[in-house]
């Protein structure tokens, strides 16, 4: 972990990029003055965490990559499990957190992010009998209010969780007019952004979130009570 930690402190001071080489094994050899296996178990590690890639051979070595919000989905619902935690931990986050992403989102949203919104809620309407659809336009709505609100850590806790945000991991189904409901809540929330009116979008997300938390509670109270696990992901 130290050698991990000073491979990472150096890859800021020298400014490396995504995509960069690293230096060979040997040079690291030198540098870090440790044995080819606390080296390679560094590198090991890094690798799992999705920062570096390692490619065999000649002209080879470690490539330095962008990690996603994978690693943090592992850890986040393997802590989840741990505790016993059951769905609703993660419905009850959401109520509290996505009203405030979309707050942020209605002030720092970019031009470019309020045209991937409208596809996403165009998509879902042209769409709507295709449940497979449905379900990829709703969860990519919700990651891009999350990275428009400029804060990446809301960015990343989302994109960790979309795997089981929607329930339907845990058996919760979306019936046509259930969609359609959707689709209307998905419309008022980009009319407000649309408009940068904070007050309005983060009143229209949270009335779309308790709206969701009523039907999930009343349709399927078992979800709600059901413990988040490391094989729902």
């Amino acid at each position: 972990m130290l050698i991990a930690r000073r491979i990472i402190d150096d890859v800021r001071r020298n400014g490396y990029s995504v995509g960069d080489r690293l230096p060979s094994e040997r040079l690291m050899l030198e540098d870090y003055q440790v044995g080819r296996g606390t080296l390679r178990e560094s590198l090991r590690f890094l690798e799992l965490q999705g920062v570096i890639s390692l490619k065999p051979g000649p002209g080879g070595g470690p490539t330095l990559e962008k990690p996603d919000a994978s690693n943090l989905a592992t850890a986040l619902v393997l802590l989840l499990q741990f505790e016993n935690a059951p769905f609703r931990s993660v419905v009850e986050a959401r109520v509290g957190l996505e009203p405030m992403m979309t707050r942020l989102a209605a002030e720092r949203m970019t031009g470019e992010q309020l045209q991937r919104l409208a596809e996403s809620v165009d998509g879902m309407r042209e769409n709507l009998n295709d449940r497979e659809i449905f379900l990829d336009t709703n969860k990519a709505f919700h990651d891009i209010i999350a990275w428009s609100s400029g804060n990446a850590l809301f960015g990343f806790l989302i994109d960790a969780l979309l795997g089981i945000i929607d329930g339907t991991a845990l058996g919760v189904n979306y019936p046509l007019h259930r969609r359609s409901a959707v689709l209307k809540a998905h419309t008022r929330i980009f009319e407000a952004l649309s408009a940068h009116d904070g007050d309005s979008s983060m009143a229209a997300m949270e009335a779309h979130i308790q709206e969701y938390l009523r039907y999930v509670e009343k349709k399927y109270p078992e979800a709600m009570a059901q413990p988040v696990t490391w094989d729902l992901l």
